[in-house]
């Protein structure tokens, strides 16, 4: 059994690099936070997005809310080696994900996640909702997570050079991922935390020590339309489980 002080999940190792990776596309402005100016433009109306501060938008900044335009041709790796792209994992017309992008694969926090989105499937799957859960690290390292935690293998993904994370511009970096007030709520959550790392083993962490700077997020697709979108400010600061099941799992998304 592994055991953790309250602050082993945002214990820096080496870090080789910190520079901060520029966004690519514009899915920064759709995040806004509490006391934030900043308002995405619109491009045209894609039904209701909810964001970081629980207001709804009406579409997404730049995207037109087609997620083939953010994700659909980045490679990730299964948990089992081979390599897919995003816009292959579930129906582009009319079916439901849930894309949780966790830290990296040695991240104490990010094996609490996955215990809690493993305990979320039977509703997923009752309401036809794919899980892809998506890591930083190579496939072996996201195995031993699948192995010891345990989680799902065939929900179970890769993304060793963050791809995904750059595209969808998530926060990276020193501050947010040791400093951030944000992340004072992985303690209300301190009894989930200490049972998902009873296996826990750091060597899950990627070789590259700078991809532990990275930062998750949480999003939910219907079809190629994006419906819930939430960039977590910290390490620990996860989205909560139960708005996103609203989201997904309600009798009808519009």
């Amino acid at each position: 059994m592994a055991t953790i002080s309250p602050h082993s999940c945002f214990q820096l190792n080496s870090i080789r690099s910190s520079s901060h990776y520029p966004s690519r596309l514009f899915i920064s402005p759709l995040i806004s936070h509490p006391g934030s100016n900043t308002r995405p433009s619109v491009t045209r109306r894609v039904g209701p997005l909810r964001t970081n501060n629980g207001k709804t938008r009406a579409s997404l900044a730049g995207l037109d809310g087609n997620t083939s335009d953010v994700l659909g041709p980045i490679g990730i790796f299964r948990a089992t080696g081979e390599k897919v792209q995003f816009n292959d994992l579930w129906d582009q017309n009319e079916g439901m994900a849930v894309v949780a992008l966790l830290r990296h694969f040695g991240c104490p926090c990010c094996w609490e996640l996955a215990s809690v989105l493993k305990d979320s499937i039977p509703t997923l799957d009752s309401a036809g909702v794919k899980l892809i859960a998506v890591g930083v690290g190579t496939p072996d390292k996201a195995r031993i997570l699948a192995n010891r935690l345990p989680f799902p293998m065939d929900c179970l993904y890769a993304d060793p050079s963050r791809e995904a994370y750059h595209a969808l511009d998530l926060y990276y970096g020193l501050s947010r991922t040791f400093f951030n007030p944000a992340s004072a709520k992985v303690f209300s959550r301190w009894d989930s935390l200490r049972e998902a790392v009873k296996n826990y083993t750091i060597s899950a962490t990627p070789e590259d020590s700078s991809s532990v700077l990275q930062q998750g997020g949480m999003f939910v697709f219907k079809g190629m339309q994006l419906l819930y979108a939430r960039k977590d400010e910290g390490t620990g600061d996860h989205a909560p489980l139960d708005e996103v099941l609203n989201i997904c799992c309600r009798p009808s998304v519009a």
